[in-house]
């Protein structure tokens, strides 16, 4: 359960975990012409630049190497711009998505005047959040295990000016083109029907051997994967399963994660986007996230006298979660198209309850297996869009406020929530309906993530006042297609 995965010989995706020396002698023994630099702006975006191989030294390691902070997302002003980012060689591998032998390091952010970690850079509120768990003595480590389901096609369009406004994706795999012909190519037809996509074997799924493709590339890069298979949606949906692993780590490999497919699908002729809800009429795309707390080697999470074989401080935890749901959607589920997806219906777990192996809860109980270690809770609200940094601290942070108050959540719910009765459904409160609605919330409730410095008022001032102007406010000045549909005529 460790982060640490031993080196291979291979010089594509070899792993060179280790110190600063360790990580140049692999380098060297790999292959490597290039190192590639990379840290997470605010809204979770991988940024970069690249060094010849000769300048890395442990020096580097040391002393960092200076960016301009205020060319990044919710970084810097233009009169304090000087940054230094600072390479962790735990996270070093070489890439297995460039044609050029290239190392890739994960950075911290460091201000050069003080010294001090950049209370900004996402990764650090990560560690933070981690360093905030030990000193409760409610746990020594969280583990976190996401979901993260994307949608590869084949081709996407769209633009957006002053005249005009539209979409256009497609996919050879989308059932809407069962009934086309392209110049006399004849049609092979074997496509996922809307809502149909979960678990058909080739040929209908036509994307098993690129998703075994990106699978690889991600075990050469140290990413232990469990499981890859077709999603729900026709088109393309997609899921590939990492094994759980501590919270910097596991954010650590998502954005990993986001890059390989990614390039991978480029690499193949495909694009595969994270975006929530980018078609309509079928599944959206979400990132449930498992987590569990530890005392060493002691899993805490398990009762076998409990409901779903839940602890006392796995129920309180998932009290803490639905108690500030709304507030944790301002991280968890950050874009505006985010709540094109949590609606009712489609899998969507817009229900702040919770219950053993029942979807259509925001929180649920995994009951595939009976032993300790396995016992886990898993939070359906989150989407791939968001910041895994702030998204994954900012759950410890809600779990960790319901164990120490002990936060007892709504009974339990074992029935479709979709199918109550309108008297039983009058009791059963839902997540936002908006990202203006769960920043507002954020606004209201955030006491719990300022706990131990994790969040800081700036940060969340930052993010909100972003989120604002970069996205809520420009969507909602712009026409959007179906008013034409609905109003044109008016």
């Amino acid at each position: 359960m460790t982060a640490t995965v031993k080196p291979t010989t291979t010089r594509r995706g070899t792993k060179t975990a280790g110190s600063p020396a360790e990580v140049i002698r692999r380098a060297g023994e790999a292959g490597v012409q290039v190192v590639d630099l990379r840290f997470t702006d605010m809204p979770g975006t991988w940024q970069h630049f690249s060094i010849p191989i000769g300048e890395m030294s442990e020096d580097l390691f040391a002393e960092g190497i200076g960016f301009d902070g205020s060319s990044i997302r919710g970084f810097q002003a233009i009169n304090e711009s000087d940054m230094l980012l600072m390479p962790d060689p735990q996270t070093a591998f070489v890439d297995p998505c460039l044609t050029v032998p290239t190392l890739s390091i994960t950075c911290d952010i460091v201000d050069p005047i003080t010294g001090a970690p950049y209370t900004r850079d996402p990764r650090y509120v990560a560690r933070k959040a981690e360093q905030f768990l030990a000193k409760t003595g409610i746990a020594t480590t969280a583990f976190f295990g996401p979901e993260a389901e994307f949608y590869i096609f084949n081709s996407a369009r769209f633009d957006q000016n002053a005249h005009s406004g539209y979409y256009f994706i497609d996919s050879e795999e989308g059932i809407w083109n069962s009934g086309q012909e392209d110049n006399g190519t004849p049609n092979l037809a074997h496509r996922p029907r809307h809502k149909e996509g979960y678990f058909p074997v080739p040929p209908t799924d036509r994307l098993q051997d690129l998703r075994s493709k990106i699978m690889l590339a991600m075990l050469s890069a140290g990413i232990e994967v469990e499981v890859h298979h077709h999603e729900v949606g026709t088109a393309g949906q997609t899921e590939i399963d990492m094994r759980f692993n501590t919270l910097t780590r596991m954010a650590d490999q998502l954005m990993m994660y986001k890059y390989i497919v990614k390039n991978v699908c480029r690499a193949n002729g495909y694009t595969a986007t994270f975006m929530p809800k980018p078609m309509y009429g079928d599944n959206g795309s979400g990132m449930h996230v498992h987590m569990s707390l530890w005392n060493d080697q002691k899993p805490l999470f398990f009762d076998a006298k409990g409901y779903g074989l839940l602890s006392d401080t796995a129920r309180w935890y998932v009290g803490g979660l639905i108690k500030h749901a709304a507030s944790l959607l301002a991280f968890a589920a950050p874009t505006t198209n985010s709540y094109r997806r949590l609606v009712p219906g489609y899998e969507a777990p817009i229900n702040l309850m919770y219950s053993a192996r029942n979807r259509s809860a925001i929180c649920r109980i995994p009951m595939y297996s009976k032993s300790p270690k396995s016992k886990r809770i898993e939070f359906r609200a989150p989407d791939p869009s968001s910041n895994p940094y702030f998204t994954f601290a900012a759950l410890l942070m809600a779990g960790l406020d319901g164990v120490k108050n002990k936060i007892e959540p709504p009974k339990p719910m074992d029935v479709d929530l979709y199918e109550l009765e309108p008297e039983e459904r009058k009791h059963v409160k839902n997540t936002p309906g908006s990202l203006q609605e769960s920043l507002a919330s954020l606004e209201a409730d955030n006491a719990y993530l300022l706990e131990g410095g994790v969040f800081t008022r700036d940060l969340i001032d930052t993010w909100v006042s972003y989120k604002k102007a970069k996205e809520i406010d420009p969507v909602a000045l712009r026409p959007h297609p179906y008013e034409f549909f609905l109003y044109y005529d008016a």
